[in-house]
């Protein structure tokens, strides 16, 4: 299906990366060459679609002149968008990586708030553009000041145009997102827990806990991200558990937006969701062997999806 996926980010941050010997207080770092990309959760889903053969609407608001870099680096990419103007400046983001020790440092630097008419134009934006798109994915943090019925209104819009949602957030965000009922959510065991309640020590623990929440009507599927554990599928009927392949780590940063990328592109193509699973499992492992804010590649993707093994978890295993 051509161009049947709509990406949401609302909180879009210019993505600087670089890498210096040793990071200490005092002395100037010297560092080296800077690496740009246009980050936030959604484009980074756009930008993996792409590299995987797919196409893609990218929706985000952008303001001030890194945000006109950051279009910039979208036209670059041949990244399709829809580009809401705000008053402020898009926020940006340091990744600074000690090759010394190979630890990584993320600073993230606030972006423009909006107000109560920001929020509707928000809305109404994103209400025409996911028109005729088959999934709508919400990936990423909240801009603050938006109302606190905001999401539960854009979840609403997006149902009223019949697109299927896939969210991947944490916190308040994944929360209202399974108080409204949604498609598809991908949490990660830590955020799985914090929803819980309690510890998911087992993958019978972590399989009940998913099963609840499609039972609930919270969403149809739940992919659960274990990291090097690979993933658990779960919807109605369904349980997989998804073992990834193993892979030298170099970054974690974008495995979970090339996890999602790859799941709702095989979805979009009307692949089952045994298939689709085998796919995200195999772009979060390719995303993680690849450097500093660098997404996952087709080629490595193509390789390990073979690798990737995919077994059914019975009630009670």
């Amino acid at each position: 299906m051509s161009d049947a996926i709509l990406t949401i980010t609302l909180n879009p941050a210019l993505d600087l990366s670089t890498v210096t010997d040793r990071l200490e207080a005092g002395p100037k770092l010297r560092c080296r060459d800077p690496r740009f990309d246009p980050g936030g959760g959604g484009v980074n889903v756009s930008r993996v679609i792409a590299e995987l053969g797919g196409t893609s609407t990218a929706w985000m608001a952008l303001g001030g002149a890194l945000g006109r870099m950051y279009q910039e680096l979208l036209e670059e990419d041949g990244i399709r968008r829809e580009v809401m103007e705000t008053a402020g400046q898009t926020r940006m983001s340091v990744n600074v990586t000690e090759a010394d020790s190979g630890d990584q440092y993320r600073f993230v630097l606030p972006g423009p708030e909006f107000d109560a008419a920001g929020a509707a134009e928000v809305l109404d934006a994103i209400g025409a553009a996911v028109q005729g798109k088959g999934y709508a994915v919400l990936s990423g943090s909240m801009p603050p000041g938006l109302p606190d019925d905001f999401l539960a209104q854009l979840i609403a819009r997006i149902g009223e145009a019949g697109a299927k949602l896939v969210v991947d957030s944490s916190g308040a965000p994944l929360q209202a997102a399974l108080d409204a009922g949604v498609y598809l959510v991908k949490p990660n065991l830590k955020e799985a827990e914090t929803l819980a309640g309690r510890r998911l020590g087992d993958m019978t623990a972590r399989a009940e806990y998913a099963a609840e929440l499609v039972e609930q009507g919270a969403a149809r599927v739940v992919l659960l991200s274990l990291g090097a554990e690979g993933a658990l599928v779960v919807g109605e009927g369904l349980r997989l558990r998804v073992m990834a392949p193993a892979v030298e780590v170099s970054s974690a940063v974008g495995a979970g937006d090339s996890t999602v990328a790859a799941m709702v592109l095989a979805l979009a193509r009307g692949e089952s969701l045994e298939d689709a699973a085998r796919l995200a499992v195999a772009a979060g492992a390719a995303a993680v062997a690849t450097p500093a804010t660098v997404l996952c590649r087709r080629a490595d993707v193509e390789r390990l999806v073979d690798h990737v093994r995919v077994e059914p978890l019975d009630a009670g295993d």
